[in-house]
């Protein structure tokens, strides 16, 4: 007899869950025995060749992501150790060309804890890269350092090659490469940077020095948020300098040459040469101590272009007119030392004829007639005293006499017994010639609004006038007449200082000068040559003084750059007296 069911209790479920369609479909095509087995072959190797495919996926994807990541944990390590070189500003000239930019290159580095075969590894990449110095290469990659740097900047061919050998731990970076497409033409002013692109020298150095190396650090020194840097530099105005002093340097066989032109108004630089130069895309050539900027890290005895200075001391205190006498009959004794001039007049000069005739004995009556306190006051009123400071970390100190007496006030009356920088004598003369303002030099662009704000007053615009006067009547009588060029109506000044060789004063080997101003009426420009150690050719009749060689390379640089500045020629215009001093009731 069978148990009875309780009446409450649940009923049992006789049905089976419902499969979804999906894995039925699957079932009966893999398992069903009413399906064809043709279909079943045909779905089972599908699926395998979908299994087969997923797998090789997912395996190329990780041999792709290695492989990129390689490269990407090389850069992680580079930047934690802030190897990797880092972005600069462009730098321009006046006229938006470039002087100076970023080019992206590769450069090789291994991670030694991920190379296997470190013998292999060196094997291969010094037989592939043959200037990869081995026992370097066997160094970096023995260290237990997790990224090494093996060359910076390599070719795409050589970056190709080493890829190819497919050497695990080893990989490239693109890195800023700082190129400079004008080569040695602004070497000096440029400067150039160091493997890091960090500025060690010129302009880049002071970049990094005014807030580029901070912006780095905190980040944001990328390519797209720095603005070009512009300069005051014309690149043409700097080619045609660099050409003739060139030229003259070769023509005079000179130890070396340098320039400049300087905006009056300003203070901008125009045009730097320093000869010789170098190419700062070798930074080896810069080493050369003989490539130093001679222009702001150099100091010479400027010769008798610091008797502009010394007769604008003279006619600025009232006590001396362009007529004033002084005595040069014969020379200047002071103690056992005497003075003496060149070519003698034998009689008393006027102020004007010191400077046409560049007397050393009238020169030095002029500074002792002011007195030796009045002389050292006013040259550092007008900043030959102390260090020049401008954007170029690159200066000198000016040498000074510790003692300053007579004998120190009648040698330096005529450039002999302190050396300044050649850029601090041109922003002296350029007070004497722009009205008197004494006015910073700059390499950055600046406006004359900007430049009276940092000028300060040294002289009176009366004697300003009368110095462009005595300039232009030295390139009319004087000795800068052979850099007259027709039609710019320039005034100069010469300079010629004997070197001390073993202690003395050589007259074999002499620092030649010209300072030129154009036009003399209404300065625009200053222009200064200087060539070191000229010699004597058949051209200059046997003489070596600045005459004969840097005035008539100063002329040939005028020609050139005069119409680049913009100053229209003009031409018939009288001479200096009625055309300077026109506007003066008298020359007294």
């Amino acid at each position: 007899m069978s148990a009875k069911t309780p009446a409450n209790a649940p009923a049992k479920r006789t049905d089976k869950p419902t499969e979804p369609w999906k894995q039925r479909l699957i079932r009966s095509l893999l398992y069903g025995r009413n399906v064809d087995r043709a279909a079943k072959a045909r779905v089972r190797v599908g699926f395998a060749i979908l299994a087969f495919a997923a797998i090789y996926s997912v395996i190329g994807g990780r041999l792709v992501m290695f492989a990129i990541g390689a490269d990407s944990h090389g850069a992680r390590r580079a930047a934690s150790q802030d190897v990797i070189a880092t972005a600069r500003p462009d730098i321009i000239d006046r006229n938006g060309e470039i002087l100076a930019t970023d080019v992206k290159a590769s450069s090789l580095f291994g991670e030694p804890r991920r190379i296997i075969d470190k013998d292999e590894a060196i094997e291969l990449l010094t037989a592939t890269v043959p200037d990869l110095d081995t026992g370097e290469v066997r160094e970096r990659l023995s260290s237990r350092k997790g990224f090494v740097w093996l060359k910076r900047e390599i070719t795409p061919k050589q970056q190709q090659d080493i890829h190819k050998l497919g050497i695990p731990g080893i990989g490239f970076l693109r890195e800023n490469k700082r190129v400079y497409p004008t080569g040695n033409e602004v070497a000096h002013l440029i400067g150039l940077v160091n493997i890091d692109n960090q500025g060690i020298a010129g302009m880049e150095k002071w970049l990094d020095t005014n807030g580029l190396a901070d912006l780095h650090r905190a980040g944001f020194a990328t390519d797209r948020l720095q603005k070009p840097i512009e300069l005051s530099v014309d690149l043409r105005v700097e080619h045609a300098l660099r050409d003739e002093l060139l030229r003259a340097k070769e023509k005079y066989k000179a130890k070396a040459a340098s320039g400049l032109v300087s905006n009056v108004k300003t203070g901008e630089i125009v045009a730097l040469v320093s000869l010789p130069d170098f190419d700062p895309n070798n930074p080896k050539e810069a080493h050369d101590p003989d490539r130093i900027n001679r222009l702001t890290t150099g100091v010479f005895e400027m010769g008798s272009t610091f008797k502009t200075l010394t007769l604008a001391m003279a006619l600025d205190s009232g006590k001396a007119s362009l007529n004033t006498l002084y005595d040069a009959r014969g020379a200047l004794h002071y103690g056992k030392f005497a003075i003496h001039d060149t070519h003698p007049l034998g009689r008393s000069i006027s102020l004007a004829e010191v400077f046409t005739f560049s007397s050393n004995v009238g020169a030095a009556r002029v500074a002792l007639s002011q007195g030796v306190e009045a002389h050292r006051a006013f040259l550092k009123k007008v900043g030959q005293l102390d260090r020049l400071r401008t954007e170029l970390p690159e200066s000198a100190s000016p040498i000074v006499p510790k003692r300053w007496g007579e004998l120190n006030t009648i040698t330096i009356a005529f450039g002999h017994g302190i050396a300044v920088a050649p850029l601090q004598a041109v922003m002296g003369i350029n007070a004497m010639v722009n009205g008197g303002y004494l006015i910073p030099p700059t390499f950055l662009k600046r406006s004359e609004e900007d430049a009276k704000a940092v000028a300060k007053k040294v002289i009176r615009p009366e004697t300003s006038e009368k110095i462009r006067y005595l300039m232009r009547l030295n390139a009319e009588v004087g000795t800068a007449k052979k850099a007259d060029v027709a039609g710019y109506y320039i005034g100069g000044k010469t300079g010629t200082s004997e070197k001390v060789v073993g202690g003395r004063y050589s007259k074999k080997q002499v620092l030649n000068s010209f300072t030129a101003i154009l036009p003399a009426d209404n300065p625009q420009f200053q222009l200064l040559v200087m060539l070191d150690e000229p010699k004597a050719i058949p051209e200059t009749m046997g003489f070596i003084t600045s005459g004969w060689n840097a005035v008539p390379t100063g002329g040939k640089v005028i020609a050139r750059i005069a119409p680049l500045l913009g100053i229209e020629p003009r031409f018939n215009l009288p001479p200096s007296d009625r055309l300077i001093l026109a506007t003066s009731r008298t020359t007294q």
